[in-house]
């Protein structure tokens, strides 16, 4: 299978949804010549025209607002944001418009909007240019929000995304964009339709999993971790070292989905483990981890040998980028807080 970058992936995607769907146009500031600041629109314009990839001015409420308008009358615009720390000017437009149009037209009008967010730090950026914002996101109603943490899922889910008829906020972790794996083409242009009900064309292995579910991708006995976006990897290493150096077995689950939350992996693992950390770089006050917590401890109390802990950023505005690695989770947070739970 061919070795991609989760970004080479997402622009495969993209292109796929694009040649499938007439309808589907993409749609950002800097998007068409440049190709996007990471270059993950990049020869969309060339293959598809000026009139497909759009160059907006730099006015992220009027973005969102024109593809509400495009969604209304039937096409599925694809909606890039910059950077995360930008995506603030357009909240009023996707919280008060985009996530509520659903319901205030009793389900006559779908706003299949697809809202492409770069999130997170790790690559020494200024400021508003490494946030967290998937829990605002979250809190809304009317709203699907995923992120995906390789270049295979990246790939497979911006087509399902865009192919959904709810507005989704896609979540993209911008340190790991230049991280490359394996995708595999079989799956390139399957629709979630097709994923659910199983192709007749694909193999049943290699049909790609519905977008808004989690998945374990590290199998383990010990204790969970769950993660989601750019801290997946950091999970998988943390895994990797407490197996080498203690021995431990650690499952991690990936989320993928924050909203509608797929928590049915990890109730399962934790009745089979006893114990939890769930990592995420957001900081930890009423946030996801919180949710998951929560949650598991509902569901799941009488499999517990310890608190379910959380490994996050703080609850401080994003530290300047020569501080970044002190507040964002790291392998050694996340081993610490394992070791923890096996003193109870």
């Amino acid at each position: 299978m061919p070795t991609l970058t989760l970004a080479g992936a997402l622009n495969n995607g993209l292109r796929a949804a694009m040649e499938s769907d007439p309808k589907v146009v993409v749609m950002g500031e800097d998007v068409g010549r440049l190709g996007g600041v990471f270059r993950v629109t990049d020869g969309l314009r060339a293959r598809f025209g000026e009139d497909r990839v759009i160059d907006t001015p730099l006015a992220e409420s009027a973005i969102i607002g024109t593809a509400i308008g495009l969604a209304m009358r039937g096409f599925r615009p694809v909606c890039e944001i910059q950077f995360d720390g930008f995506v603030y000017p357009a909240f009023d437009q996707i919280v008060s418009n985009l996530a509520k149009l659903h319901y205030r037209s009793a389900g006559r009008m779908r706003m299949p909007v697809t809202i492409r967010i770069p999130v997170g730090g790790g690559i020494g950026a200024v400021e508003h240019h490494s946030e967290s914002p998937e829990a605002y996101f979250c809190h809304t109603a009317g709203l699907k929000v995923v992120t995906c943490s390789n270049p295979a899922d990246a790939q497979v889910m911006i087509q399902q995304a865009v192919a959904a008829d709810d507005p989704v906020v896609f979540l993209e972790p911008k340190r790991r964009y230049w991280e490359k794996d394996e995708v595999d083409p079989v799956v390139l242009g399957i629709a979630e339709a097709d994923a659910r009900a199983g192709s007749t064309t694909v193999p049943a292995a290699r049909v790609p999993a519905p977008l808004f579910s989690s998945r374990v991708v590290r199998p383990g006995s010990d204790a969970t971790l769950v993660g989601y976006g750019p801290m997946v990897r950091t999970c998988l290493d943390a895994a990797l070292i407490a197996d080498a150096e203690d021995g431990r077995s650690l499952e991690v689950i990936d989320l993928r989905t924050l909203s509608p939350l797929d928590l049915e992996p990890v109730v399962e693992s934790v009745r089979r483990t006893g114990r939890l950390v769930v990592v995420h770089e957001a900081p930890s006050n009423v946030s996801l981890s919180a949710e998951v917590a929560a949650r598991v401890t509902e569901q799941a109390f009488y499999s517990l040998e310890a608190p379910v802990l959380r490994v996050t950023g703080f609850d401080t505005p994003y530290p300047p980028s020569r501080l970044e690695e002190s507040y964002l989770p790291d392998v050694d947070r996340i081993l610490d807080a394992v070791d923890r739970t096996f003193t109870y």
